[in-house]
């Protein structure tokens, strides 16, 4: 076999090899430019509630195509049970990270099962939540936002536990009504800082305690509750300026100074230190 000959063949590989991997590489552009990851997280506003506890069964999607629902595969597995009372101070539990088809995303809903229970404070058995049938069928969330390829849109799913569970007259029954909020963490920020007291010059973390958010018309946006650990997160707050409002007997009432929240942030304040009366 002559050496010109081996030359050619080496050569003529050469050439298929690197069609192949052009052609790769454009599957892969368009995949890119085509997609965008899509991200729901489920948090919880503090009710008087010591336990609740939700089943979903499916989470779902529907975009401006005409195809219809289409379910996400979600973090763990089907079915999620969860205590959404513990989904407070910068908890969240994550739902759904999934590449989905760019477009708008104009609805997502959560499928529950009637497999949900309630725990009031001082009883030890669990109440049955009696779930509508439309509420089975699927909770709708409206979102109508514009997915671009390549970016990262996170979705909080915020529930609001107080709203959704209602009490059916003198029956004793209570019934789940979800009432749920949804921000996007791309248009909305964050306040973050720690509830303390100081006993003979030692700090001392406050738990559970309940810290509310208030628009500059003194309007209450939302409130959250701090972990054992004296700290708290507020998230999905529109860009804009707020205050923060601690009330707890036996010690004097704090009102924050401003905060600017901003697209984006988080903003860490310093320790808020609660004085005795």
């Amino acid at each position: 076999m002559s050496v010109k000959f081996l030359k050619s063949i080496l050569f003529t590989t050469f050439i298929l090899i690197a069609l192949l991997f052009v052609n790769c590489e454009d599957n892969n552009s368009s995949e890119t430019n085509e997609t965008a990851r899509v991200q729901l997280k489920l948090v919880d506003e503090p009710g008087d509630y010591e336990e609740v506890n939700v089943e979903i069964i499916d989470i779902q999607y529907q975009s401006n195509e005409d195809e219809g629902w289409q379910s996400f595969t979600p973090e763990g597995e089907f079915p999620i049970n969860v205590d959404i009372t513990e989904l407070i101070a910068g908890n969240s539990l994550l739902l759904a990270n999934e590449v989905v088809p760019v477009g708008i995303l104009k609805q997502v809903r959560l499928v529950l099962s009637d497999n949900n229970t309630l725990k009031i404070e001082g009883e030890e058995e669990l109440i049955p939540l009696d779930t509508p049938s439309a509420q089975q069928s699927g909770l709708k969330l409206n979102l109508d936002e514009e997915l671009e390829a390549g970016f990262v849109y996170s979705f909080i799913l915020d529930w609001d536990v107080q709203k959704s569970i209602v009490k059916a007259g003198n029956s004793g029954k209570y019934i789940l009504k979800p009432v749920i909020k949804v921000n996007a963490e791309i248009s909305s920020g964050s306040i973050s800082a720690k509830v303390i007291e100081i006993v003979e010059e030692v700090e001392t973390p406050i738990i559970n305690q309940i810290v509310e958010v208030y628009s500059t018309d003194d309007v209450l946006v939302k409130d959250t509750l701090t972990d054992e650990n004296g700290n708290f997160v507020v998230q999905g707050l529109e860009a804009g300026t707020y205050t923060l409002k601690i009330t707890k007997e036996g010690y004097l009432d704090f009102t924050s100074t401003e905060i600017t929240v901003t697209v984006g942030n988080v903003e860490v304040l310093e320790n808020i230190i609660l004085e005795l009366e």
